[in-house]
């Protein structure tokens, strides 16, 4: 328990979700240390507990729900020896149900969607107490950048960056326009400030982020020229000194454009990693989802990324069960992962999202037969991604060291196709880019010596 001599603040940060929640909490953690607060890892400690949700999977808001039962024991006890504790549920769980969560969570104090998580200091006066507020959900993103702090607290190399946010495609699936917004592209200066403010602390790798990352457009720099695509921005940022590589995700198939896939075989910065997700080989599926794509389109762009950078490693999302799916249809889904040849995917049974327009379609698969079939494809799946891994056995691959490994003189980091690598070697190994021979390789993780 926190000494009653000791006046500073603790705030637990928990994240569930996408690269972006990550994103979003290490921002907000920023936000709260000018505040005054410390982070720590104990909810028994914490004057303030920060939950930031996703609402992407089934049941999200049930585990929530779980997490502020536990909150709400811990609370009344630290409230016993004279401690408050503040709680706030943020992020795209508390976009989609924030007045059910205040109603049903009394242990709440404050509920804010993701596109309001830099008011989260102002809901709290300086003691820590909470405003009268208690419900942020606006939508307005520019303000929320323009508000977030300059300068970001990071650990390691590698680093997110996010450029893009919302999203217009309306998946029939997907809660993330309703959660997130409609499409919002970051200012090209902002972006860049924010980069070599990241470079400056140490980072070596950064990774752009978006819900539609590729569909991100903008005035160039002072607002000067024709807007800017991504192939722009990434050509920009990899003139920056001191960054090293670049990674962009997650990418739609119609904002792939012949410019983003050419800065593929142009930019030696930008890693030979793609992820594309797809969700079906089935065009009626496709269809059906609202993808805007048909395999057709999505081989086509497969095959001229191929061409740009024949070592590129693919990574997919798939969805299996989607109202309607037939097994000739999920054949289609196997028969696109064998063309393909993946390095890596994400793989899920469908699960229906309230308010989506897939919720509410007939034909609904019984989940027995989506288990079956999620079971084939991630068999297939791993095969192909053991397959890949095997494949550099032999081969000297650059290695940007992370952290230490589980081992004593263990160091660890990822390649440029994004796998795992340990080596034995020394800590000063971190925060540094060294060649590896390769020596083994699992599902998922290569091994290998230092050269």
């Amino acid at each position: 328990m926190k000494n009653n001599n000791d006046c500073s603040k603790r705030v637990l940060v928990k994240t569930w979700g996408c690269q972006m929640n990550v994103y979003d909490s290490e921002r907000m953690s920023g936000l709260l240390l000018e505040q005054g607060y410390e982070a720590t890892e104990n909810a028994e400690n914490a004057d303030l507990v920060v939950l930031n949700t996703c609402h992407i999977r089934e049941k999200a808001a049930e585990k929530i729900y779980s997490e502020l039962g536990r909150l709400k024991k811990i609370k009344g006890q630290r409230s016993e020896q004279g401690h408050d504790t503040k709680i706030a549920v943020v992020g795209c769980v508390a976009q989609a149900e924030g007045a059910e969560i205040l109603a049903r969570a009394p242990v709440v104090d404050m509920v804010l969607g993701p596109q309001s998580v830099h008011k989260l200091p102002a809901m709290l006066n300086e003691e820590g107490q909470c405003t009268s507020e208690k419900l942020a959900a606006d939508f307005d993103v520019e303000e929320k950048f323009d508000q977030l702090p300059k300068q970001r607290k990071v650990t390691g190399p590698s680093a997110f960056l996010t450029v893009q946010e919302g999203c217009d495609k309306f998946c029939t699936f997907c809660v993330v326009p309703y959660t997130r917004g409609a499409e919002h592209s970051r200012d090209a200066a902002q972006i860049t400030s924010e980069a070599k403010a990241l470079i400056d602390s140490g980072v070596r790798e950064i990774t752009l982020l978006g819900q539609n990352v590729n569909a991100w457009q903008a005035k160039g720099l002072n607002g000067i020229g024709r807007h800017w695509r991504l192939a722009d921005l990434l050509e920009h940022l990899s003139q920056i000194d001191g960054l090293e590589r670049l990674r962009y995700t997650t990418s739609h198939p119609r904002d792939m454009d012949a410019d983003l896939i050419a800065a593929h075989a142009e930019l030696p910065k930008l890693m030979p990693y793609l992820h594309l997700p797809v969700q079906s080989g089935s065009n009626k599926i496709l269809k059906a989802m609202n993808r805007q794509h048909t395999i057709e389109q999505y081989f086509e762009i497969i095959d001229n990324i191929r061409k740009a950078r024949p070592d590129i490693a693919l990574s997919g999302d798939f969805i299996v069960g989607f109202p309607g799916e037939t097994e000739a249809d999920f054949e289609d889904t196997l028969n696109c992962v064998r063309k393909v040849q993946y390095a890596s995917a994400f793989s899920f049974n469908y699960s229906a999202r309230p308010g989506t327009r897939g919720a509410n379609m007939n034909d609904q698969v019984p989940d027995d037969i989506k288990s079956e079939r999620l079971y084939r494809l991630q068999e297939l799946l791993r095969e192909q991604q053991l397959t890949f891994n095997q494949a550099q056995i032999g081969k000297s691959l650059p290695v940007l060291f992370e952290r230490e490994g589980r081992y004593e003189r263990q160091v660890g980091g990822r390649s440029a196709y994004l796998q795992s690598v340990h080596v034995e070697g020394p800590k000063t190994l971190l925060g540094n880019i060294a060649n590896v021979q390769i020596t083994a390789a699992s599902t998922n993780s290569l091994s290998g010596n230092l050269e």
